[in-house]
């Protein structure tokens, strides 16, 4: 009989799989000729999922991971905020997305089987390396060719999974709009700064920061819209030998050009060269130019690049405060000089934010 090697289980968690059912599972469902040996619990994420690595006999493939969800229909609504028109959800946003991806031929785990009743999915097994964890120790020509990669796949996100629309896709029925991005500056104002502080902040500067926020998020929210990983950094993309596999993408929605790509070079885990930031950038326009899509003036690009990053970066702050009060999990505070760095940079950068610098400042300590 496989066994569970078990791991602490976090707040709200679900028990370990039951292996005999698993074992099950893998021999009806999965290719033929696979027998279950082992089941190995892995590092888990923010979220209340648990994963799982099963470890087989009579394969390819080798290996499986096994994601567990919170609770059997647990989610399909996004652990983060959403914005758009009403849609039935009758699959799992994971799923749904997923299978758009692939059509879109980004590299996702390939889903195997899907346990509805248990609450299981039966997936590719990217390894353990993670973009971050590759880069820590990598020469800096690795490490640009790296990121080059993750920029191509962006590319293809903007063009190959965004045209045609497929509306069976739940990502193109929600986006990023003024609601939701002053949502999430409004989520940095209640976790990054008053939870933070453990007081609340002045009146005046309340009402002038949300005034300078609301700017940004029109400005944001005004670009012509593609679609958004969401959520793309160097921990949701696994080294698998020569190519990169992206994972965590079920929060997908429509939104600015230059959100991933903040995401993935303003990093709240590995703070990237300046001189490398900027090749990148560059490098990203000149393949979208290859791709027929021109930004005639590259400083409005940047411009737009670094005015997204301070909404993403304040965002990730409140976030990471919010994961440990609500959540009990501090693992993530650590990041947080590292993200707000990013928003000093850009608020010393452009004159127009002089205003938000002056009221935000005094309470945050790492904009001082």
């Amino acid at each position: 009989m496989a066994k569970v090697n078990s791991a602490p289980l976090s707040v709200g968690s679900p028990l370990p799989p039951d292996p005999s059912q698993v074992a099950r599972t893998v021999h009806t469902y999965l290719p033929p000729g696979l027998a279950l040996r082992e089941i190995q619990a892995l590092a888990g994420d923010a979220s209340n999922r648990r994963y799982y690595r099963l470890l087989l006999d009579g394969g390819p493939p080798h290996s499986v991971i096994l994601m567990q969800l919170a609770h059997a229909e647990g989610f399909k609504q996004s652990e983060e905020a959403v914005s758009g028109v009403s849609k039935e959800i009758d699959e799992l946003p994971f799923v749904n997305v997923l299978a758009h991806l692939e059509k879109a031929d980004v590299p996702v785990p390939t889903l195997y089987y899907y346990d509805v009743e248990a609450g299981l999915l039966y997936l590719e097994d990217f390894g353990d390396v993670t973009l971050a964890e590759e880069v820590r120790t990598a020469d800096p020509a690795t490490t640009e060719s790296r990121y080059k990669q993750a920029i191509d796949i962006v590319v293809r996100l903007q063009m190959d999974a965004t045209t045609p629309a497929d509306l069976g896709c739940v990502a193109f029925h929600r986006r990023f709009d003024v609601p939701l991005l002053m949502w999430e500056f409004d989520h940095f104002l209640e976790y990054g700064i008053v939870a933070r502080r453990g007081k609340p902040m002045c009146a005046d500067d309340w009402t002038a920061i949300r005034h300078e926020f609301e700017r940004i998020a029109d400005m944001l929210a005004g670009q012509p819209r593609v679609f958004v990983h969401r959520d793309y950094h160097s921990r949701n993309m696994m080294v698998d030998g020569d190519r990169l596999g992206v994972i965590d993408f079920q929060d997908a929605l429509m939104g600015p050009a230059t959100y991933d790509v903040a995401s993935l070079l303003r990093d709240a885990y590995i703070e990237l060269d300046e001189s490398l930031v900027d090749d990148l950038v560059g490098y990203y326009l000149d393949q979208m130019a290859a791709r027929r899509v021109v930004w005639a003036n590259r400083a409005a690009f940047r411009r737009l690049f670094d005015f997204t990053s301070i909404q993403r970066n304040l965002k990730a702050a409140g976030r990471f405060v919010y994961i440990d009060r609500v959540k009990h999990n501090p693992k993530f505070l650590p990041d947080i000089p590292r993200v707000l760095g990013y928003v000093k940079r850009n608020l010393q950068k452009y004159p127009e934010l002089e205003t938000l610098r002056r009221h935000l400042t005094p309470y945050v300590p790492e904009l001082q």
